[in-house]
């Protein structure tokens, strides 16, 4: 039986991003019940209406993957207690014009981390309001992660364990939840 497929989507475009470090880790811990596959976010131009009639191309490409996957994962940092921006960005993309909406239907999970001590919950809280009102059906439970101690190394290896069991069972959640609505 193939296993589910899962598009992650890392909302940072920094090249040497801890989220996209905490992604690439997650997807390790579900690889056995997930199959993963990453959506990119920071080609995207700004979203404006006036481009919607010629959708750019790498526009085409992002919608067109994000309809491919039934259930996403969002890494994503918090600034200034809310979404960055390119996320924030491709979200508006995804979402018009409203009757070719690609979040609508979507399984989704949320996480993120950051170096302060809350970690990225109020940022995903904003993200998990406006995924719902997309028509995103988002797991619940809460996976806010500070990354002091470093929880995980270049190539996505847990190292702190406390932080690896966290979200295992939060993975395993989200595989099970996935595995149950797409089967």
């Amino acid at each position: 039986m193939r296993k589910p497929e899962v598009g992650i989507i890392v909302g940072s475009n920094r090249r040497e991003s801890i989220n996209r470090r905490l992604a690439k880790a997650l997807a390790k811990l579900a690889s056995d019940e997930l199959d993963f596959g990453w959506i990119a976010i920071d080609d995207l131009p700004m979203y404006n209406q006036d481009l919607e009639a010629g959708r750019p191309p790498a526009v085409r490409r992002f919608t067109a993957e994000v309809a491919r996957y039934p259930a996403l994962l969002f890494v994503s940092p918090e600034h200034n207690r809310s979404l960055p921006a390119v996320l924030k960005n491709a979200i508006d993309w995804g979402s018009k014009p409203t009757e070719q909406n690609v979040w609508r239907g979507k399984i989704a999970a949320i996480t993120g981390t950051s170096f302060g001590a809350i970690g990225t919950a109020v940022g995903q809280q904003h993200l998990r309001q406006i995924l719902g009102i997309l028509g995103v059906l988002v797991m619940g439970g809460e996976a806010y992660i500070s990354f002091r101690p470093e929880p995980v190394d270049d190539d996505g290896n847990f190292v702190d364990e406390s932080k690896r069991a966290f979200l295992a069972a939060y993975m395993e959640r989200f595989a099970a939840l996935v595995t149950k609505l797409t089967r």
